[in-house]
Order: C-alpha cells, then structure tokens, then sequence
C-alpha cells in the first residue's frame, strides 16, 4: 500500500505513519512544508514531500497523489491564526486537496478526511446531544467558531464528490494520555477525549477498512454511558 498524508508534521500524523511504515509492503509519503520537518518525518520511517497546502498549485498534489491507494488529509490550523488562515486551510486547503485527487487518473486513491466533532450545521440539534452537549457546542463556537466553520464548508464539499472513494473522521479533543486501545465510532457525546495514540491507530485501522468509505463518524475515547455507542477495539 502506497500513503500519502497531507500535514505529515502533526503530532498525530507522525504517530500514523510509524505506524503505517511498520507493516510490510506499506509506503509512507508525508507532504510537509517545511524542510525543517523532514528529519521527524524520516524518523517516522516515512518520505518526506516538500509542498504548501497554501501556495502549492493542486497539480503539483496530484503528482503526489498518483499511485497512492490512500490520502489522509490531516492538516488544519488548529484554531489558529485568525479567521482567514483558518479559512485557507482548513477550508481551500482541503478543497484544493479534493480538487487534486479528482485529476489523478484512476483507480483514485481513497481520501480519508480528518474533521473534528461537532462539525454541522448549528441551526439543527442533533438529535442524539443532551442539554450538556450543547452547551458545550456553545462553548466551542464561541471559542473556534470560524475553525469550525471551515471544517463544516469543507466536509459539505466532499460529500458532493463521487469522483473518489472518502471517508470522514470527526475526533474528539486530544489529550497526551497514554492510548487505551479502544475507541467510540458513532453518535459520541462532546464530554469525550481521546488520546492522540488512539487517534493514530483509529486512523491507521481505518486504511484498510474500506467499508467506511462515504460515511462521517465520530471518533472519541470511550467513556461508560454511552451504551449505545459501538466501542471498537483498535489492537
């Protein structure tokens, strides 16, 4: 399996493609844009590719893309930056990546989009949030309102698409902790975390279960009263 992951310098993107480069006959492309990254990135057992998800033309991802059988885009500003990075790349960044995947030449590889909870439309309730979830969503807008914003533009794009097989990822808030093995994938409530080490491996099992493919799911640490959740070993 060739990978590619857009935004190869997080935290969790290195964790992933040690985890990826681990197995046999798996290669790891990690696009940076920093060539200061490069040294953490071969350490991850994964090739480095220099290009700006910002100034980089999408012909220039393409090349990268073709021959790959998965693309992770797990780039993202964070919440940082102001309204209008956040607009760039957590928006245009992964449209341009979109855009991309749709002029390599098939077979497309598969994308697999990290968004974030609570990314929707905040003039409908879900259903399944409790008063505390969404007083909590209050708390995140108020916060990182045009982060999630962006978010949402984005994962509103990609379902539109039918060019290439995607699947989108909304994790929880990350923590530090040492990885439990075990993740929530469903209708989560927003009082979870999850660990950037079961976020990895949620990512990584996610490379070959291809049955995902077209379908959002929300990813967090499992925490006991959501019964109703499936809770999904990651070992």
């Amino acid at each position: 399996m060739n990978v590619a992951i857009v935004g190869g310098h997080g935290n969790v993107s290195l964790r992933l493609a040690r985890r990826l480069a681990s197995r046999a006959n798996t290669k790891v492309f990690s696009i940076v844009r920093n060539s200061a990254h490069n040294d953490d990135v071969t350490a991850a057992g994964a090739t480095p590719v220099e290009l700006s998800l910002e100034d980089s033309p999408k012909e220039k991802f393409a090349e990268v893309f073709t021959g790959k059988d998965l693309v992770y885009f797990a780039a993202g500003s964070g919440g940082k930056g102001g309204a209008e990075r956040m607009r760039k790349v957590d928006f245009e960044g992964a449209v341009k990546v979109f855009d991309a995947l749709e002029l390599v030449p098939e077979p497309r590889p598969r994308l697999i989009l990290v968004s974030s909870v609570d990314v929707r439309d905040y003039n409908k309730r879900p259903p399944h949030y409790t008063d505390a979830d969404v007083k909590k969503s209050e708390e995140y807008q108020k916060a990182l309102g045009g982060y999630f914003e962006a978010k949402h533009q984005a994962d509103l794009d990609l379902v539109r698409r039918a060019a290439f097989k995607w699947t989108i990822l909304r994790p929880a808030l990350y923590t530090n902790d040492e990885g439990t093995g075990l993740v929530q994938v469903g209708k989560t409530h927003l009082d979870g975390t999850i660990s950037r080490d079961d976020v990895a491996q949620g990512w990584c099992k996610s490379a070959r279960r291809t049955w995902t493919a077209r379908s959002p799911a929300m990813m967090s640490h499992m925490h006991s009263h959501c019964s109703q959740i499936a809770q999904t070993q990651l070992g």
